[in-house]
């Protein structure tokens, strides 16, 4: 019978509570209250973390975007996590796309030069979509996983601890509205004593959500930390895709300086300007030095003359339009120069077949 008597005191005294301060917080809402501000330091740090909360949950969802298109996809995963449990293995969408060319290779033969290029794209595109998928691991551990922690626990604990100090502040003012309303002195005795407790706890809830709030720039410095990561990571993948490229080109016979010229673009095609410095270098470095080759080889000689020469095809070339002829790699073919042709092409004559062919496929034979 105590314990029913005390729960319904509590309740009733918990339910008194909660109507002092709704009608404080309406009072205040029409003007007929005063309100206890609070200081600026700590209004600063309040809108600090709120702007923190805000650009950190946009970030970490445009990421998400980012290296998950798929809305589907992020749902899927999304339902996963919740249920603990790993969501099924897929290909991406480079590694689909890298079985469909190998496919298609093998359909169209991997004897020809047209099925042979895609076997060999695809097996690019496989490569890129395993790199896509360190890329996504490794940016969800070191960047997405830290911003999320924020969001779903260091600033939950902050709007706890705000709403409560919300609270003892319409508490404190509400005991200072009926300390002015007090007009017996035995009232007023009471009505003092309460602001003094309320006003004790009002100031102890805004020292706990000051030391709270005061680590929002620890935050900014970890958060810092992550990002810098998430920018390695990136980094490290965009220039595994260059690289990857880089020898997929040298597989189809097509080296960056002669893809620009032969294909009209101007030196500012981004292609030599995506990846960092080291990868550069090292991709420089290992490419066979082509125009020397040609030089050697007599090129400048047949362009000035007016003979033909044998050449043997060092890569598989598509012709691009009906001007130019196909090559396959190591065949053997007729070539010479006609005046006004581009510096960088011969004639090229295979049987009764003729075209331009780009002079770096080729190697002079005596």
């Amino acid at each position: 019978m105590n314990i029913m008597d005390f729960n319904v005191k509590k309740l009733a005294a918990d339910a008194g509570t909660f109507l002092s301060r709704a009608v404080q917080f309406t009072e205040e809402k029409l003007g007929q209250a005063e309100k206890t501000e609070l200081d600026a330091h700590l209004e600063n740090l309040l809108s600090k973390a709120e702007c923190t909360k805000l650009w950190t949950e946009k970030i970490m969802k445009q990421t998400e975007v980012l290296l998950q298109p798929n809305p589907n996809a992020r749902i899927e995963e999304f339902v996963y996590e919740k249920l603990d449990r790993k969501a099924p293995s897929r290909m991406n969408n480079p590694e689909l796309l890298g079985q469909y060319m190998i496919d298609a290779g093998n359909e169209f033969g991997p004897g020809t030069a047209y099925g042979n290029a895609l076997i060999k794209c695809g097996e690019t595109q496989k490569r890129i979509g395993t790199a896509d998928r360190e890329l996504i691991q490794t940016s969800a551990i070191n960047f997405l996983t830290p911003l999320r922690n924020f969001i779903e626990g260091d600033y939950k604990t902050i709007t706890k601890e705000r709403k409560l100090l919300q609270n003892k502040r319409l508490d404190l003012d509400a005991a200072k509205t009926r300390l002015k309303k007090a007009k017996v002195a035995e009232a007023r005795a009471a009505s003092e004593q309460e602001v003094r407790i309320t006003q004790s706890e009002f100031d102890r809830q805004a020292e706990i959500t000051r030391l709270l709030l005061e680590g929002i720039s620890s935050t900014h410095a970890h958060h810092l930390r992550c990002l810098n990561d998430f920018v390695e990571a990136q980094m490290t993948y965009y220039a595994q895709c260059y690289q990857y490229m880089l020898d997929l080109q040298k597989q189809l016979g097509s080296f960056p300086s002669t893809f620009l010229s032969n294909n009209n673009q101007s030196s500012s095609t981004p292609v030599q300007s995506v990846s960092a410095p080291s990868v550069l270098a090292s991709a420089s470095a290992s490419l066979p030095s082509v125009s020397n080759s040609i030089v050697t080889s007599g090129i400048s000689e047949l362009k000035s003359s007016s003979g033909n020469r044998k050449a043997r095809v060092l890569y598989d070339y598509d012709a691009a339009n009906s001007s130019e002829l196909s090559l396959l790699a190591d065949e053997v073919i007729t070539v010479y120069s006609i005046p006004g042709m581009d510096s960088d092409w011969l004639m090229g004559e295979r049987g009764n077949q003729k075209g331009k062919v780009p002079i770096t496929y080729l190697e002079l034979l005596n």
